[in-house]
């Protein structure tokens, strides 16, 4: 069975393959920006492949599409859950970078890719699917000898995904394919046997620099035949006697009277006294126990063993973010502008802002992610259909009815809330009634072209009334007064229109021209079509001129849009007007034109002044989008966020640049105990381990953007152990997002990035909360697989205990101001 994997990093634009920029080593072996990879699928000996039933046979490809052609064979190994290209060495692994079926988001049909539409000709597009991965990493598209072929691949494949996606922790860690995984890269003369030799160097693959004496105390441990190597089970007891956690244990051992068990009261002790529970924790204590103690016997008695101790800690319920956050906790029946907005900028764009790459993937992946406000440059195409692509620039370009179907698709896959249209609108009147008529026709009842009512309202509707509906935002030729009592009437006459349709084309947003510049810019731009007007109901976009002026002339549903620089003047020189305006009106922030390499702002100075729309570069790893990524974390992912009270109060005082009393300073004490099998930052030296710090973060208002780390603990990222309090006090907790930060110390350049995990304050769980899986961004340092992965790697990273005390507490001599960040 034959696949043809087509870059996604590039883009056939007739017999023109155009690259872009390499973004994710850790797909290095699958893509090549120049090349088309023809690989040939296989099926292996396993159970699970043959139960698939996945034949093996030669192959074809497309001869000219625009590629150049390879060939190579991908091998799927359900035992290991993970595919990549075998080796003759280890035959189920592969020679570079396996990809694991964790890594997989979803199987798409042929007919969802761009690319594979854009070869059709060449075969079928049932013959042809697409594998999603998490995170940034580019889609693999694939295309087999068969309809049949295709479809038993992707229902394999999904079946796959579905299961791990099921799987809980403990499962998890029962998987026996990372661990042997672990096994087969110790085991260098792949002979079943691991020497002490091969452990040495296995240790050094697991980040772990130890004392020899004690390594070879461990391996005789667990050599239990006493052959001098290791084997199967004699393996598992060396591994567990490796990630032992004493830390955990002293915990455990300080409330359990004989250190084998909590009996009910003594966790309700450990509730109450580490985790902060109150009155609930007895309640609590019994449905934890139910939950994850292993043991029947356990569960009958009421009480919890270590295993069971360990699975609570590393679940949801141990988990730093509180779970009572995850589900929709908020009030969804606000008006519009009392939220927080999940918001993207330019949204076609999966690259730069001058030769980037336009798709309809970056819809995708926005709107999968939990984004609810998406951007479209429209402009006249050929053959009469509009295109969306960054005007005068080289970026390539999709066709407008595309984008469309996808936003129609995809827009209430994470959420149910509304989704906005942000139009930016460069065409002739006839292809404007084209982008009305896709609009109409493709999005059907989910496009809101009238009032919830049909009445005038009085404030915008709430992200609950407007469930599943799809906003435009841009440009309106009349009031939604006039349109509402001219409904059904024509206009007077073609030059009445004509007249109206011109004014209505001084509403745009400000360019920095002089002033004939701008003159003649309105005069050449050509008239809103009414069709595409009336489309327009609770967010016109108008131009900004002042706070003065939006309140003497503007309405609730007229909403203007900055850049970053004037967004930033308006909240140094009028912070709290910026507030009072962003509470009855909506505001987006956008990028400077001159971040052409697609960077971002840091979103959390204008989310301080309340604006609502923060539009970002998605598809730009970085802080930026940790801190966005972290803020619409909870909330069920929803992309609502509703802002705190004295940013929704009329009357509010608050200024961020200056905030003043009654906001109450809370002091946070995190202390950082330990950490578990972090990845190595550099994988191609085997020798190389990492010196792991942590680095805390606290972003809000200027005054509390701050940070603190703890020292690095030297040749050690398998078991880490800091055991350091840091100390913050912050006056505006409502505002601010925690970020804690692993890094790998190196005293001659700057600390190597290794993972991040970005949450709300007000979402924090006190007590000894475990940090879940850290997000390991590519921009900063994505990880090739080439090492096994086992389910602990990244998740408790490391323990830590916040205690929060209002102002009046005088908090302990060591907790100090860090320095903010400049």
């Amino acid at each position: 069975m034959s696949f043809w994997p087509m870059s996604r990093r590039q883009l056939v634009a007739g017999s023109q393959v155009l690259p872009l920029p390499e973004q994710d080593p850790c797909h290095a072996a699958y893509e090549n920006s120049n090349d088309l990879w023809h690989p040939e699928f296989q099926g292996s000996a396993s159970p699970c492949t043959k139960a698939l039933g996945v034949p093996t046979c030669g192959g074809w490809g497309p001869s000219s599409c625009g590629f150049r052609e390879k060939r190579g064979v991908l091998v799927l190994d359900p035992r290991l859950l993970q595919f990549g290209r075998p080796s003759s060495s280890v035959p189920a692994l592969a020679s570079s970078p396996a990809v694991s079926i964790s890594d997989v988001d979803t199987v798409r049909e042929g007919h969802e890719s761009e690319l594979l539409r854009n070869l059709a000709e060449e075969f079928p597009l049932e013959q042809g699917f697409t594998i999603v991965f998490h995170g940034r990493r580019s889609n693999l598209d694939l295309v087999a000898n068969s309809v049949e072929e295709a479809q038993i691949w992707m229902q394999g494949l999904q079946l796959l995904v579905d299961f791990v996606t099921s799987m809980d922790q403990q499962e998890r860690l029962d998987q026996p394919g990372w661990l042997s995984d672990w096994f087969q890269h110790g085991d260098k003369n792949q002979d079943g046997r691991m020497s002490f030799g091969e452990v040495q160097r296995l240790l050094h693959l697991m980040n772990v620099e130890m004392d020899q004496d004690h390594a070879f105390q461990l391996f005789q441990r667990a050599d239990a035949s006493q052959s001098g190597t290791l084997e199967g089970e004699e393996f598992v007891e060396f591994y567990k006697s490796l990630t032992q956690r004493p830390e955990v244990q002293e915990l455990f051992e300080k409330f359990s009277s004989d250190g084998q068990k909590l009996t009910l009261l003594e966790f309700v002790d450990f509730l109450q006294e580490e985790q902060k529970e109150g009155e609930r924790a007895s309640d609590l204590a019994l449905e934890l126990i139910d939950c994850y103690e292993p043991s029947d016997s356990g569960k009958l008695r009421h009480v919890l063993s270590m295993d069971g101790f360990l699975s609570y800690l590393y679940s949801k319920d141990g988990d730093i973010f509180n779970p009572t956050c995850l589900p929709i906790y908020q009030d969804m029946t606000q008006p519009l502008n009392q939220y927080y907005i999940s918001s993207s900028h330019n949204t076609y764009l999966v690259g730069d802002q001058l030769c980037g790459q336009s798709s309809v993937e970056g819809y995708i992946r926005a709107l999968k992610r939990g984004c609810r406000c998406v951007e479209v440059d429209i402009w006249d195409g050929p053959s009469g259909e509009p295109i969306v692509y960054h005007g005068h620039t080289l970026t390539s370009r999709i066709p407008f009815k595309d984008v469309v179907a996808a936003i129609g698709q995809y827009a209430f896959q994470t959420s149910d809330y509304p989704v906005i249209l942000s139009l930016e609108n460069h065409c002739s009147w006839e292809q404007q009634e084209i982008i009305a008529h896709h609009l109409t026709e493709i999005l059907g009842n989910q496009l809101l072209s009238t009032t919830l009512d049909g009445q005038l309202p009085t404030q915008l509707p709430s992200p609950e009334e407007l469930r599943r509906k799809i906003l435009v935002k841009g440009k309106k030729l009349k009031t939604l007064e006039e349109d509402l009592e001219e409904e059904e009437e024509e206009p007077e006459s073609e030059l009445e229109e004509a007249e109206l349709q011109l004014e209505a084309q001084m509403e745009s947003e400000p360019q920095e021209l002089s002033p004939r510049s701008k003159d003649k810019k309105k005069k050449s731009k050509p008239i809103l079509c009414p069709s595409l007007s009336a489309l327009v109901v609770y967010l016109k976009a108008v131009t900004f001129y002042s706070f003065t002026h939006s309140r003497e002339h503007y309405r609730f549903y007229e909403t203007s849009s900055f850049s970053e620089a004037k967004a930033k003047s308006l909240i140094k020189e009028a912070g709290n007007e910026f507030v009072l305006h962003n509470t009855w009106q909506l505001s987006r922030v956008y990028p400077s034109g001159l971040r052409t390499d697609s960077s971002n702002y840091n979103p959390q100075e204008f989310w301080n002044a309340g604006c609502q729309m923060v539009a970002l570069n998605m598809q730009t790893a970085g802080l930026e989008m940790d801190l966005c990524d972290g803020l619409f974390r909870q909330n069920a992912g929803s992309g609502y966020v509703l802002k705190p009270d004295f940013l929704r109060d009329a009357q509010s005082s608050f200024h961020p640049e200056r905030p003043i009393s009654p906001f109450k300073a809370q002091t946070l004490l995190i202390q950082v105990i330990s950490g578990q099998q972090l990845p190595k930052v550099d994988k191609t030296k085997e020798e190389s381990i990492v010196d792991p710090l942590v680095r805390v973060e606290i972003f809000g208002i200027r005054q509390d953007t701050t940070r603190q780390e703890t020292s690095y603990v030297e040749n050690n990222g398998f078991n880490p152990y800091w055991g350091q309090t840091l100390c913050f006090r912050v006056l505006v907790p409502e505002l601010a997002l925690l970020r804690f930060v692993v890094k790998d110390y190196d005293w001659k350049s700057r600390n190597d990035f290794i993972g991040q995990y970005t949450l709300p304050w007000n979402c924090m769980q006190q007590g000894e909360p475990i940090l879940p899986p850290l997000a390991r961004t590519p921009a900063l340092g994505c990880l090739p697989n080439t090492v096994p992965r086992p389910p602990f790697q990244v998740t408790a990273i490391y323990t830590c205990s916040p205690r929060m005390a209002s102002a009046s507490i005088q908090p302990p001599s060591s907790c100090t101001s860090a320095p903010g960040k400049g």
